[in-house]
């Protein structure tokens, strides 16, 4: 095999880079699709899960009352649903079809120009593990939304809270992999000159506690909680709610109990702030590349424009807009914070 420059290896990283991130923005796309899908109750309009032959869409009156008479078998339909007609369901039934084919899209899109830079010889054998564990993850997410969904297809209209923030994490994992991979392809990794340890084992501190603090707005959604103690700071009258984890085992707390649960995502997500400024403050004070500069930058900024559409969405009960972009950036801060913690190593 002949050997390649080093400006043609750089040209090949650039452009398997920029496939990576568009397929980051994809799974994005995703997320934010999931949200619209989850907080407009539409997710529980498919019944059934066929990932082979689920392309189309039902094509005449004949095939849409089929699928509508399965929907009307389901809990959702029995118990909330039971005087929506045909139209309703059409209006829930395409958030959720269209989720499902964004989902088949991106795996076209990633598959495609993987085999595509496989056959050409672009990917070494590390390269190509990375993408079969991208590839891998991209599968079990699909798994996954389906477990999710068969949740609430039961005994009660709704979907697990644990399963739902399993699906969401999942998501965050595959953008925080995909996104690790393509930065590698742009920028050397290694340590940064005028960088101090403890300012980088910080940087994975707020790159950790921004994924935990996303995690506990999963259970928040699982639970509806958002629509409970719409007011800020105060929750419930107090700062210390007097009522918070009231269930036994205690555990039980984080994962079930309603106010306890809004109670540890407002909390987190407090504290991420105050991280982040932390950051931002002793970064100032480091000597950084302008790209280590940025990123810090960026988080910090993320980080507020989050905080303040928390507090905009809970007082004013949870807008689907406004909730869709509190998800949104939440994503965006993951992605940042990880940015950051790279940057920094």
């Amino acid at each position: 095999m002949n050997a390649i420059s080093d400006t043609e290896l750089h040209r090949r990283h650039v452009i398997i880079a920029m496939w990576l991130f568009g397929v980051i923005a994809m799974v994005f796309a995703m997320v934010v699709l999931g949200g619209v899908t989850r907080l407009t109750h539409s997710g529980l309009s498919m019944v059934e899960w066929r990932p082979v032959t689920g392309w189309l869409p039902p094509m005449g009156e004949a095939e849409w009352m089929a699928v509508f008479d399965k929907y009307k078998l389901s809990p959702e339909f029995q118990k909330v649903n039971k005087h929506m007609d045909l139209a309703g369901f059409k209006a829930i039934f395409w958030f959720e079809f269209l989720h499902r084919l964004w989902g088949r899209l991106i795996g076209v899109v990633f598959f495609v120009p993987f085999v595509f830079f496989l056959l050409r010889g672009w990917l070494n054998r590390d390269l190509t593990r990375k993408m079969l564990l991208m590839f891998v993850l991209g599968g079990l997410q699909g798994v996954m939304g389906w477990y999710m969904v068969k949740s609430g297809l039961v005994d009660r209209p709704d979907v697990s809270q644990y399963r739902l923030t399993a699906h969401f994490s999942l998501a965050l994992v595959i953008i925080g992999v995909i996104e690790w991979v393509a930065l590698g392809l742009l920028f050397k990794y290694g340590s940064k000159d005028g960088v101090a340890r403890p300012l980088k084992a910080f940087a994975m501190l707020v790159f950790v506690w921004a994924f935990v603090t996303a995690l506990s707005g999963g259970f928040v959604a699982g639970l509806d909680a958002g629509f409970a103690y719409n007011t800020f700071p105060l929750m419930d009258g107090a700062f210390f709610p007097a009522d918070l984890y009231q269930l036994s085992p205690v555990y039980l707390n984080l994962f079930e109990d309603i106010l306890s649960v809004q109670f540890n995502h407002r909390i987190l997500a407090e504290a991420l702030l105050v991280l982040v400024a932390v950051l931002w403050f002793r970064a100032r004070q480091s000597d950084l590349t302008p790209r280590a500069s940025l990123a810090v930058n960026c988080l910090a900024g993320v980080v507020l424009i989050q905080v303040i559409l928390g507090i905009t969405t809970l007082l004013l009960v949870i807008p689907v807009p406004l909730a869709a972009a509190h998800q949104a950036v939440a994503v965006v801060v993951f992605i940042s914070a990880l940015w950051t913690a790279r940057e920094l190593a």
